[in-house]
């Protein structure tokens, strides 16, 4: 079956985490959520529950910055900490990083090489962070091709939490499902 990488940035959340991890458990299905350091230390519960349902976790920062416009030491800091906090958590580094508002440049994509990560950004941006209804975000990315990669935020917001179900349905009538982030 052909596949197209969910992917959720900013979580940690109490009001969406839990509702988006109902959504996909019960459609069968894993996506990749890039969690930010500080939701991590908030809610680790809620990334436990992520990590033991089996859903792929990926690094989004700390604090969200933009980091092509921090220094050098900021930038690794940034990178470096969900790093660490995620390992202690889950026993596993992760991968995959997603630079905050995919904002990116040569120095960010190098200080995250330099931890074992491979950026990744999107083929279709929902939209869903600007207030995006429901029907709006699945509209967005229903048509997606095999292969791409949809961003959705994980941040409180209920649109997304009811998007996902129809989004899924939208896709399974294509004979497309969600699966890992293609390598590059």
């Amino acid at each position: 079956m052909n596949t197209v990488a969910l992917t959720f940035d900013d979580g940690p959340h109490p009001d969406s985490t839990p509702a988006l991890l109902d959504a996909l458990t019960r459609a069968g299905v894993r996506a990749t959520f890039f969690v930010c350091g500080e939701q991590v230390l908030r809610h680790p519960e809620l990334l436990l529950a992520l990590h033991e349902a089996g859903m792929w976790l990926g690094n989004h920062s700390h604090t969200h910055p933009h980091l092509p416009g921090l220094d050098d030491q900021a930038l690794r800091h940034e990178i470096q900490l969900p790093q660490q906090l995620l390992h202690e958590m889950t026993g596993n580094y992760p991968t995959l990083f997603r630079p905050p508002y995919c904002d990116t440049d040569t120095r960010v994509r190098d200080a995250a090489a330099a931890l074992g990560l491979t950026e990744v950004l999107c083929t279709t941006d929902t939209r869903d962070w600007a207030g995006a209804d429901a029907e709006s975000i699945v509209r967005a990315a229903q048509d997606e091709r095999p292969g791409g990669i949809v961003l959705m935020h994980d941040h409180g917001r209920r649109t997304t939490v009811e998007a996902v179900p129809h989004l899924l349905a939208a896709w399974a009538e294509r004979g497309l499902r969600p699966g890992p982030v293609p390598p590059r």
